[in-house]
C-alpha cells in the first residue's frame, strides 16, 4: 500500500514551507513514526514523521519550497526491504527479493530470512549405494570375529622393529637361495624363526582358557601378530639422528590369559631377534647362515 505524506499546515495564514532537511535517502526503508524530514516555515520548524513502515520515495527536493497539502514523499508499506546484510546475500547469490518472505521487523528481509532461503533451495544429497550378498566365506568369517570378540577380551600391543639387519642379510643371500630353493627370500622366514624363539619364552601366547581351564598348544592361539608396511623414519641411532627402515609390529590377545608383561616381552624377543639376527639366529657367526637357509 502507498502512503502518501502531505505537508501539515504550521499556522493560520501559512501557504506554503521550505524542506529544510531530508533525514533520509530516497529509496530507504523507515519505521512508523521515525522522523524523516525537517521544514520551515515564516514561524517555527516542524519535523515530519512517517506514517508508516516502508520504502520511501521522496517527492521534493531539499531547499525546495512546496504548498501546504502538497506530497512530501511516498511510502510503499509492500515494499520489501533487505537489511545491509541480507542484501549483500541478495546480490552475491543473485536470489529475487520477491522470492523471500521477510520475517523482520514491519516485514523487513534479514539475513536469516536468506541463509534459510538458501537452505531450502539445496538440492538434497542422496548417498548412492549398491548392496551386494557377502560370499557363505567372508559370511563365515563375519560370524567368528563377532563370536571372538564376545568370548575374548580383545587387547593389542604395538612395538616397532628396525629392518635394516634383515634387509641387509635378504640381499646379500637372496640370489643365492632362490638359486637353491626357486622362490624368494621373504620376511616371514625371518618373522617365524623370531616367534619360534619368543614363544618359547613366553608360552601363555599358545594358551587358550577354556571354562576354568588353561590349555597350551603347540601353535599360535591366542594371539595375532600384525606386521606393517617398512617405511623409512628417522630414528636415533647411536646418539645421532637416521634414517631407518622402520616397521610397527601390533600384538592382538585374549588378556584374560595374556598380560601386558607377556604381550610386552613376546613383542620385545622378535623385535631383538629381527634387529639383531646375526646373535639370535646365528650363534654370533654370520657362518651360520648357510645352516639357517639350508643353502
Amino acid at each position: 500500500m502507498i502512503t502518501k505524506i502531505k505537508v501539515p499546515s504550521p499556522g493560520e495564514s501559512i501557504t506554503e514551507v521550505e524542506i529544510s532537511a531530508w533525514l533520509v535517502k530516497n529509496g530507504d526503508y523507515v519505521n512508523k513514526g521515525q522522523i524523516i524530514a525537517e521544514i520551515d516555515s515564516d514561524k517555527a520548524t516542524l519535523e515530519i514523521s512517517a506514517k508508516e513502515s516502508g520504502k520511501i520515495t521522496l517527492m521534493v527536493e531539499k531547499g525546495e519550497k512546496i504548498k501546504i497539502g502538497d506530497v512530501l514523499c511516498l511510502i510503499d508499506s509492500s515494499e520489501k526491504i533487505p537489511s545491509p546484510a541480507s542484501k549483500k546475500i541478495l546480490k552475491e547469490k543473485n536470489i529475487s527479493i520477491e522470492s523471500i518472505q521477510g520475517t523482520g521487523k514491519h516485514g523487513r528481509i534479514t539475513k536469516k530470512d536468506c541463509i534459510l532461503h538458501l537452505e531450502e533451495k539445496k538440492t538434497p544429497f542422496i548417498r548412492s549405494k549398491k548392496i551386494t550378498p557377502l560370499s557363505s566365506l567372508r559370511r563365515k568369517i563375519s560370524e567368528r570375529l563377532v563370536y571372538v570378540k564376545n568370548q575374548t577380551a580383545s587387547l593389542t600391543t604395538f612395538n616397532e622393529v628396525n629392518m635394516l639387519e634383515i634387509l641387509m642379510i635378504r640381499k646379500k643371500y637372496k640370489d643365492i637361495f632362490k638359486k637353491k630353493h626357486g622362490v624368494n627370500l621373504g620376511f616371514m622366514s625371518f618373522f617365524t624363526l623370531s616367534c619360534v624363539r619368543a614363544l618359547k619364552l613366553y608360552p601363555d601366547i599358545n594358551a587358550m582358557i577354556n571354562g576354568e581351564e588353561k590349555i597350551n598348544f603347540e601353535y599360535y592361539d591366542s594371539a595375532i601378530l600384525g606386521m606393517h608396511k617398512i617405511m623409512e623414519r628417522p630414528v636415533v641411532v647411536n646418539g645421532s639422528i637416521e634414517i631407518q627402515p622402520m616397521m610397527y609390529l601390533a600384538l592382538s590377545y585374549d588378556h584374560r590369559i595374556i598380560d601386558g608383561k607377556e604381550s610386552v616381552g613376546f613383542l620385545v624377543s622378535v623385535k631383538e631377534a629381527i634387529e639383531d639376527p646375526i646373535k639370535f639366529f646365528m650363534e654370533g657367526n654370520e657362518e651360520n647362515i648357510s645352516k639357517i637357509l639350508e643353502l
